[in-house]
């Protein structure tokens, strides 16, 4: 009989002994010790599932350091000697959501093409089934890119004028940018919420992000026009692309390059060595731009949560 529940620090060397051998992103001992003391990960959020004192399972879940409840599962591995490895998994990730109330998202990271290989495709069906099964139906793939000095730093072309303002400025150009989005977490969140809460909600997100605040802009055309806006910002482990967008009335004129640039110009002057950032596989625009700018799309992120309602 298999048993589902949260580690004690008695268990730990049974945790971090688990070696993932699918071609998928998984979590290493040293990673998941290293984050374990920053608070990143924790016993009661590391959930395994035993039988009898052998485990079979294991799930990582990930949070900010400062957060009460974790935000992310990063890592995801049954045994497949217990059988029905989807079972065990789906098990695995409710038990855990039971003592979790807040939205959670499960990112299966893997290579580029990953559907052409076979083994690879495998390793995502059963944990994608898995995740469907636990309630996280709501699925989005996107692009992970990074650019590093090698890739070429974009000159400035004065097109467009980048200024600080106020967070009421920065809230109204998040509204305007709403509108016609192709970020699907966007429209899931316009549909279900309207604009003004999903406004609210991605200025929010950004104001926790470990980037700072004095690094936004506002863009403006010649004519002192909003353009839109660009956001450098911040991961727990790099510096990113943050968010970007231009106003509805001013898209189709070749901005959101000029926007990237900033950003990316940003950071470099920083002497930041790498920068990541990430789109929708659906999003065909941001993800040329992001290759016309010179970023390099490292690897495909399937990201599973729960079904917004309204």
């Amino acid at each position: 009989m298999i048993s589902y529940r949260a580690i004690v620090p008695a268990d730990l060397d049974r945790v971090t002994a688990w070696v993932v051998t699918e071609p998928v992103g998984w979590i290493p001992a040293d990673r998941y010790l290293t984050e374990l003391a920053e608070n990143m990960y924790r016993p009661e959020w590391t959930w395994i599932a035993e039988v009898g004192d052998r485990v079979v399972g294991r799930a990582l879940w990930w949070g900010p350091r400062d957060s009460a409840y974790p935000v992310a599962l990063d890592c995801l591995d049954v045994d497949p000697a217990v059988g029905e490895r989807t079972v065990v998994a789906a098990e695995l990730i409710r038990a855990a959501l039971a003592g979790f109330p807040g939205p959670v998202q499960y990112a299966i990271k893997v290579a580029g093409g990953w559907r052409d290989d076979p083994a690879t495709s495998v390793a995502v069906e059963w944990r994608r089934a898995a995740a469907h099964a636990a309630g996280l139906t709501q699925e989005v793939e996107r692009l992970q890119f990074e650019w590093t000095p090698a890739d070429g730093v974009p000159p400035a072309t004065g097109v467009l004028r980048f200024a600080e303002a106020s967070d009421e400025e920065f809230l109204a150009v998040f509204t305007r940018i709403a509108e016609g989005s192709l970020d699907a977490q966007a429209r899931a969140n316009l549909a279900a919420k309207g604009v003004d809460a999903t406004a609210r909600e991605e200025m929010d997100f950004y104001l926790r992000a470990p980037g700072k605040r004095e690094w936004w802009r506002i863009a403006y055309t010649h004519q002192g026009e909003v353009a839109g806006m660009a956001i450098p910002s911040a991961t727990p482990y790099s510096v990113n692309v943050g968010y970007l967008g231009v106003v509805p009335e001013w898209r189709g004129r070749g901005y959101v390059d000029e926007l990237l640039a900033e950003i990316t110009r940003f950071h470099a002057a920083n002497g930041e060595s790498r920068i990541t950032a990430t789109t929708d596989v659906g999003n065909a625009p941001m993800a040329a731009a992001f290759r016309r700018a010179g970023y390099r799309n490292t690897e495909i992120r399937i990201n599973l949560t729960s079904d917004l309602r309204p």
